[in-house]
């Protein structure tokens, strides 16, 4: 219960906090559907979910719902919405892994490491010392990429992490956008 003062009247009125979560009962990824537990944040334009293979914890991505190749195939509402969970998400999970800093990453396009044919940001909460030279997070994120694509042509089942490691991280950090 909140109580509000008006003009010498106090007004009672309940308030319920609720997640932002879309109505989406299914996801895709390009061309791969993602388990909706995998998924821990949503809203009508724009998911987040656990990464497949993290360079490290907390590394998720954010992807419009839609399926959108590249960047410049976002309309203006679905690039805002996008960046604003990025920065719900981001802002969530440094927190958590009680990190100092983001780094949050597009690759947009095959020349720049996209493995998958839609828009994604990586955020990866992160602390000193977490890679000897800082930018190296660069290379280990192209290499990753790089692994993940050749998986996913061979269409080789996913080993890194099962779907029960990824959903209990996702319900871990469904929690933080709990009121």
């Amino acid at each position: 219960m909140l109580k509000l003062q008006v003009t010498g009247k106090t007004i009672l009125s309940s308030i319920r906090c609720r997640r932002k979560m879309s109505t989406c009962s299914s996801y895709t990824f390009g061309p791969y559907k993602i388990d909706p537990r995998e998924v821990f944040y949503a809203t009508p334009l724009s998911y987040a979910m656990v990464n497949l293979r993290p360079l490290l914890p907390g590394h998720v991505l954010v992807c419009p719902i839609r399926l959108v190749p590249r960047f410049t195939d976002l309309t203006a509402d679905e690039t805002s919405d996008l960046w604003l969970t990025a920065q719900k998400v981001g802002s969530k999970l440094e927190t958590f892994h009680n990190a100092s800093s983001l780094t949050l990453a597009i690759q947009d396009g095959p020349q720049a490491g996209q493995s998958v044919p839609h828009v994604h940001i990586h955020i990866m909460p992160r602390k000193g010392g977490d890679f000897e030279k800082n930018d190296e997070i660069y290379d280990a994120l192209d290499e990753k990429e790089k692994e993940l694509k050749q998986k996913l042509d061979l269409d080789i089942e996913r080993v890194d992490r099962s779907i029960q490691e990824m959903a209990d991280e996702a319900s871990k950090y469904r929690s933080l956008f709990d009121c």
